[in-house]
């Protein structure tokens, strides 16, 4: 059973940074494409960054020059780090995987339960 667990969540003031991890567990494919999401209440999911196999990095408008997503050293793990945090980037983050590339769709077909980023002015 693949399994999704994001961490580093939490409060922070608006200018402040954060970062975000995800674990990905019981995933048997051979290839992998993740992304980071976020959902504000009363608003649609949207995808916030994604990483291809490659490396190759994408990224909504909103966060360009200040959110950065990369793999990490262990198998199956994603960071997002957010640097220069802004209230309107408040939101439940998510993370996704999937074997095929969506881009900053929410097509993928596993998702985390999400981390909560709270940014106060």
């Amino acid at each position: 059973q693949v399994q999704l667990v994001e961490s580093g969540g939490g409060s922070v003031q608006a200018g402040g940074s954060l970062r975000l991890s995800c674990q990905v567990s019981g995933y048997t494919e051979s290839t992998i494409y993740m992304g980071w999401f976020r959902q504000a209440p009363g608003q649609a999911r949207e995808g916030v960054a994604a990483i291809e196999m490659d490396g190759n990095q994408l990224y909504i408008d909103s966060v360009k020059g200040r959110f950065t997503i990369s793999k990490g050293s262990a198998k199956n793990t994603l960071y997002l780090q957010m640097n220069s945090l802004k209230p309107e980037d408040t939101a439940m983050y998510y993370c996704a995987a999937d074997r095929l590339w969506y881009g900053l769709g929410t097509n993928y077909n596993y998702w985390g339960q999400g981390t909560q980023v709270t940014v106060f002015s």
